[in-house]
């Protein structure tokens, strides 16, 4: 064999080896998420979104909630026996609202138990949809986070509070339109919350809490630790399943856009 053969094998095995290892990644969450199904009697699905990467030509790759997951989402818990529990493993920044609150409904409306596994964080939609869980399953440092909404990059309690603070001709026009859509927001948010939570607490409860969680008493990215969420009233759990703390070692930082679902095909 000459020294040009070895040099063009080197270059089929380097340029071959990214497709190879994705395989075996897949391959290797596949069946952890099998072992995990088994051994709890559920339905695993998985929605990993990787919010740190910087991988692509220097440039920031930010998942978020999309439509996407919430139209793949859905069609797995459509195809779900309603004797089936739900576990629904968690990591993301948020997203969309439409999205997460999809997801949320259809979630609440599953006949059998609903958990909500969050190894690290689900902020904002992901603490949405959390909330539709029969219980919430929380690495003792995973951290929940805030769900008021953001009108742009502006949080609309905030808006709010700047137009309350002017009088009202010294208000733009755009600035007023922007209110009223911010205080729109937020009621649609706080009903949406109070909502999944009367499932599993009392009205007068669900309503403090969704206060809490809507209202924008805090900042965003603000981190709701375990503790903290339980004494909101959550059906909070720290026992958090070692071999899902495994699964989320196999999501490695990506280098691509790539879907955030992840399921087993349904079993005949």
């Amino acid at each position: 064999m000459d020294f040009m053969t070895l040099i063009w094998i080197f270059f089929l095995v380097t340029a071959l080896q990214p497709m190879l290892q994705k395989r075996l990644q897949e391959a290797l969450r596949q069946r952890k998420i099998d072992e995990i199904q088994r051994k709890r009697g559920s339905r695993v699905i998985v929605l990993v979104h990787r919010q740190e990467t910087m991988s692509l030509l220097g440039i920031p790759l930010v998942r978020y909630i999309d439509v996407q997951d919430s139209e793949q989402i859905l069609r797995v818990i459509d195809n779900t026996e309603d004797t089936t529990p739900i576990d629904l493993v968690l990591h993301t920044p948020g997203g969309l609202v439409l999205a997460a609150t999809q997801i949320s409904r259809a979630l609440r409306k599953h006949k059998s138990d609903v958990r909500v596994l969050v190894p690290h964080y689900a902020m904002s939609g992901g603490t949405l949809m959390a909330l539709a869980a029969d219980q919430i399953v929380m690495n003792r440092h995973a951290v929940l986070g805030p769900i008021d909404p953001q009108i742009g990059d502006s949080p609309a309690a905030s808006i709010l509070s700047v137009v309350v603070q002017k009088s009202p001709e010294k208000v733009e026009d755009d600035t007023l339109i922007l209110a009223d859509i911010a205080q729109k927001s937020l009621n649609q948010v706080w009903d949406e919350a109070v909502e999944l939570l009367t499932s599993h607490m009392d009205r007068d409860k669900a309503e403090k809490v969704a206060e809490q969680l809507s209202s924008g008493q805090w900042t965003h990215d603000y981190p709701i630790s375990a503790e903290e969420a339980l004494e909101m009233g959550l059906p909070i759990s720290t026992d958090m399943p070692q071999e899902v703390m495994d699964l989320m070692r196999l999501y490695p930082q990506p280098t691509n856009k790539q879907g955030g679902v992840e399921y087993l095909p349904r079993s005949k």
